[in-house]
C-alpha cells in the first residue's frame, strides 16, 4: 500500500495529503495582545512553562494560503491548494529556551487539517473570512497609510473573533509572539480508550526557504466571542499590543521529535 497518510491505497494518489516537501506562500494579518499570564499558563501543559518575560503576549493570526507538494499538482486543482486558517499562539519556555506554540487553530479545509494533525497543531474546521488588498479599483483597501482590514472566525455557528486592523508604518517583523521555534505535541488516544495516549510526542517544526514581504504595522482592535464548544474566552484581551499585515512563504520537509513518551509497553 502507498501513501503518506491515509487511506493508503495500491497507487497512493487518494492520500490525503502527499509526502512532503510542502510549500506555501499567503499572507496574515497578525492581532497581539496582552491577557493574564495564568490564563496562558492554563493551556501550557506540564513541564512547559510561560515564557520570562512579557509572559501574558498573544497572537492571533489569520492566514490565507496556497500550498502545494513537490511535484505542484495542486496548483492546477485550486480547490487542492488553497485554503484559510486562525492560530492563537502564546510563548513558553521549556529546558531554558522560548518557544511559540499554538494552543488553538480553525482552519477551512480537511487536506489542512489532517497535515496539521502531522506537524502537532491541534487543528478544527471553523470559517475563516480576510479582507484581501487590493491593486485596481476601490472594493478593497492598498497596502499603504490607512488600508483597513477585517478578519472573522466562526465555528459551529458561533462567531468566535472578529479583528480589524489600520495600516499606519512599514516595519521589519510582524510582532514578537509567532518569532521562535514552535513547540507542540501530537498526540492521540488508545484504542482501549483508557485514558492513555498511543501517541504521545513532544516536537519542532524546521521550517527552510522562507520569506517575507509587505509587513505593515497599525491600530487594531480584536473581540473574542463565546461558545459551548470552545474555551478561547480563557484568552480575553486585557491590552492591545497592535497589528500587523505581511506576506510570507515558507516551505517543510521534516519536524524533531524532542521528546517521546511510550504508553504501551511490550510484555
Amino acid at each position: 500500500m502507498e501513501g503518506f497518510v491515509f487511506p493508503r491505497t495500491p497507487g497512493g494518489r487518494a492520500s490525503i495529503i502527499p509526502a512532503p516537501p510542502w510549500h506555501y506562500s499567503g499572507e496574515m494579518i497578525t492581532v497581539e495582545y496582552r491577557t493574564a499570564p495564568e490564563s496562558v499558563a492554563s493551556l501550557l501543559p506540564s513541564g512547559i512553562d510561560l515564557a520570562p518575560d512579557d509572559p501574558g503576549a498573544v497572537a492571533v493570526i489569520w492566514a490565507d494560503w496556497q500550498s502545494c507538494g513537490d511535484d505542484f499538482s495542486e496548483l492546477y486543482e485550486p480547490e487542492r491548494s488553497q485554503y484559510k486558517e486562525v492560530l492563537v499562539v502564546v510563548r513558553c519556555a521549556w529546558e531554558g529556551r522560548v518557544w511559540s506554540r499554538c494552543v488553538f487553530i480553525w482552519v477551512d479545509k480537511d487536506f489542512a487539517l489532517v497535515r496539521g494533525y502531522h506537524q502537532g497543531y491541534p487543528k478544527k474546521l471553523g470559517d475563516i473570512w480576510m479582507t484581501r488588498p487590493i491593486h485596481v479599483g476601490r472594493a478593497g483597501p492598498r497596502l499603504e497609510v490607512g488600508g483597513e482590514f477585517g478578519a472573522t472566525l466562526s465555528a459551529s455557528g458561533h462567531r468566535l473573533a472578529t479583528a480589524r486592523l489600520t495600516l499606519s508604518d512599514r516595519v521589519e517583523a510582524p510582532g514578537f509572539v509567532n518569532g521562535h521555534p514552535m513547540l507542540h505535541h501530537r498526540q492521540w488516544p488508545a484504542i482501549e480508550s483508557d485514558g492513555t495516549d498511543s501517541l504521545d510526542e513532544l516536537v519542532t517544526m524546521r521550517g527552510y526557504d522562507s520569506e517575507v514581504a509587505d509587513v505593515w504595522s497599525g491600530a487594531a482592535e480584536l473581540k473574542l466571542g463565546i461558545s459551548p464548544f470552545e474555551e478561547l474566552e480563557i484568552l480575553e484581551p486585557r491590552e492591545i499590543i497592535g497589528g500587523y499585515y505581511h506576506r510570507v512563504a515558507t516551505s517543510w520537509r521534516e519536524g524533531e521529535t524532542l521528546r517521546r513518551t511510550l504508553a504501551h509497553e511490550e510484555d
